[in-house]
C-alpha cells in the first residue's frame, strides 16, 4: 500500500518553489466562496506565510473579503479596526497585536501576522464598504472579554438590555475569571449560568438593529453575545465530556463564521485559517469514530460542494514554537523527521522538496488509503510525538489540496505579557 501511495505522489505532486506556484491552487479554487486553509502546527512560520500569500491572491483575484481565524473575537476586532481604518490612533499592526495577550499569544501576535496585517491595511485604503477585507476571530474561549464587550456596547447605546446583561454576568462574578473553576462548578455542582446568558443572547438577536451606532457594532455585539452563550456551554461540558466540548467549539466557529458572512451579504467570500484538525473533514479521520465533528465537515455539509475548498498543510521536519504544557513559557522546539510510513514521511521520501497535491475526481481514489497524518498543537513534546501526534486520515477525502513544506521553521512571536486561560 505504501509503495503504491508513494508512486501516486510522485506522479501527481507539483513542485512548490515560489509564490507563483500558488497560482495553480487559486485556479483550482475556482468560484468557491469559502476556502479553509489549515496548518499542522500553531507555530510554523511557513504555514502562516503561505496562507498569507494564498489569501492575498484570493483577495486580489477572486474578491475574497473575510479572513476568519482560530482566535478570540474581541482581540481580533482590534486588528479588524486597524486594517479597516476605524482605528485612528494605533500606528502599527504590532501595536494592535498587543491585544492578543492571552496564552498562547504567539498564534496571532507574531511578526508573520503583523506583516500580513500591514498588507491588508494598505489594500483596504483603495476599497470601500464590504469590499474592505475584515479580520475576525471565530473561536469560543473569550468568555469574560466578550461579556465586557457586550456591556460596553449596551452602555454606549443606553440600552434597556443593560440591566439584563449585568444580571446575567453577575452570575459569573464568583468565579473570578477562572474558566476551570466555573467549569467544575457548572459540570459537577450544576451551578452554571446558562439560563441567564441564553436569555441575553435571544434578546440581543431580536433587537440587533438597535446597535448600529458605530462601525460593525451590530455584528460585534451579536457575536460577543454568541461567544458568551457558547463559551458557557463549552466550559460547562469540558470537564466531563471532551467530545461534547470539542463539538460545541467547532459548531460555534461555524456559527460565528456564518454570522460574519451574513453581515457581508451576498458578496461574502471567506478564507478560514485554522489547524488541520479543524478544517480537514473529520469524516475522513478516526475523529468520526469518537463522535467528533469539525469545522471542515460542518461547512461542507452546510454548503454546495463547489462552494467549499479545503487545503491541508504539513511538514517533514524543522522547528516550531510550542510549550511543554498548557500555560507555560513558549519554546522553539525541534520537529523530528516524520514517523516512518506516515503521510509526511512518504511526501519526503518521494522528493525532499516542497510540493502541492490536488485531489480531484480523477485521482481521489489513488489517495484513499488511511494513513497517519502529523498534528502538532500548542502543547508539544517531540520525544513522544510518535505515540499521539498522528491522526489516521484518508487524505484525499479530508482535503481538496495539500501543501507540503519539507523543512519548516518556527514563527517569530512578538514579546508580550501572557494571560493564561
Amino acid at each position: 500500500m505504501l509503495k503504491q501511495l508513494a508512486e501516486n505522489v510522485r506522479e501527481h505532486a507539483v513542485p512548490f518553489k515560489d509564490p507563483h506556484d500558488l497560482d495553480a491552487l487559486v485556479k483550482k479554487i475556482g468560484d468557491s466562496r469559502i476556502v479553509l486553509l489549515g496548518e499542522a502546527s500553531h507555530g510554523t512560520s511557513e504555514f502562516y506565510k503561505v496562507r498569507a500569500e494564498i489569501s492575498k491572491k484570493l483577495i486580489k483575484e477572486k474578491g475574497f473579503n473575510i479572513i476568519a481565524v482560530e482566535g478570540d473575537w474581541p482581540a481580533s476586532q482590534k486588528l479588524n479596526g486597524y486594517i479597516k481604518g476605524y482605528d485612528k490612533n494605533s500606528k502599527t499592526a504590532e501595536e494592535v497585536l498587543q491585544s492578543f495577550n492571552r496564552w498562547p499569544t504567539w498564534m496571532w501576535a507574531n511578526e508573520e501576522i503583523a506583516e500580513f496585517a500591514e498588507w491588508l491595511k494598505e489594500h483596504n485604503r483603495s476599497e470601500s464598504g464590504t469590499k474592505k477585507v475584515g479580520f475576525y476571530g471565530i473561536d469560543v474561549y473569550s468568555l469574560w472579554e466578550s461579556m465586557e464587550e457586550v456591556v460596553r456596547h449596551l452602555e454606549r447605546n443606553n440600552s434597556p438590555d443593560l440591566a439584563l446583561a449585568k444580571k446575567a454576568f453577575s452570575c459569573f462574578e464568583p468565579f473570578n475569571r477562572n474558566h476551570e473553576k466555573y467549569a467544575i462548578s457548572s459540570a459537577v455542582y450544576s451551578e452554571g449560568c446558562v439560563e441567564e446568558v441564553t436569555k441575553l443572547l435571544h434578546r440581543i438577536s431580536e433587537s440587533r438593529h438597535l446597535y448600529q451606532y458605530e462601525e460593525e457594532s451590530s455584528l460585534d455585539i451579536k457575536v460577543n453575545a454568541l461567544v458568551t452563550a457558547n463559551a458557557e456551554r463549552y466550559y460547562s461540558t469540558m470537564i466531563l465530556n471532551d467530545e461534547k466540548s470539542w463539538n460545541i467549539r467547532d459548531l460555534h466557529m461555524v456559527e460565528a463564521l456564518n454570522e460574519v458572512m451574513d453581515f457581508y451579504g451576498p458578496d461574502a467570500k471567506a478564507i478560514v485559517w485554522e489547524h488541520n484538525t479543524h478544517v480537514g473533514d473529520a469524516r475522513a479521520t478516526d475523529m468520526a469514530d469518537n463522535g467528533l465533528i469539525n469545522v471542515g465537515q460542518i461547512v461542507r455539509e452546510q454548503n454546495r460542494t463547489e462552494d467549499v475548498y479545503v487545503v491541508g498543510f504539513g511538514t517533514h521536519s524543522g522547528t516550531v514554537i510550542a510549550a511543554d504544557e498548557w500555560g507555560v513559557e513558549l519554546e522553539e522546539k525541534t520537529v523530528p523527521k516524520a514517523k516512518l510510513g506516515s503521510w509526511e514521511d512518504i511526501l519526503n521520501r518521494t522528493g525532499d522538496f516542497d510540493k502541492i497535491l490536488f485531489f480531484e475526481e480523477g485521482n481521489r481514489h489513488l489517495f484513499s488509503s488511511k494513513i497517519g497524518h502529523r498534528a502538532i498543537g500548542v502543547v508539544y513534546n517531540p520525544e513522544y510525538e510518535h505515540f499521539g501526534n498522528y491522526v489516521p486520515s484518508v487524505i484525499s477525502e479530508r482535503y481538496d489540496a495539500f501543501v507540503f513544506i519539507n523543512r519548516s521553521h518556527a514563527l517569530k512571536p512578538l514579546n508580550l505579557y501572557e494571560t493564561v486561560l
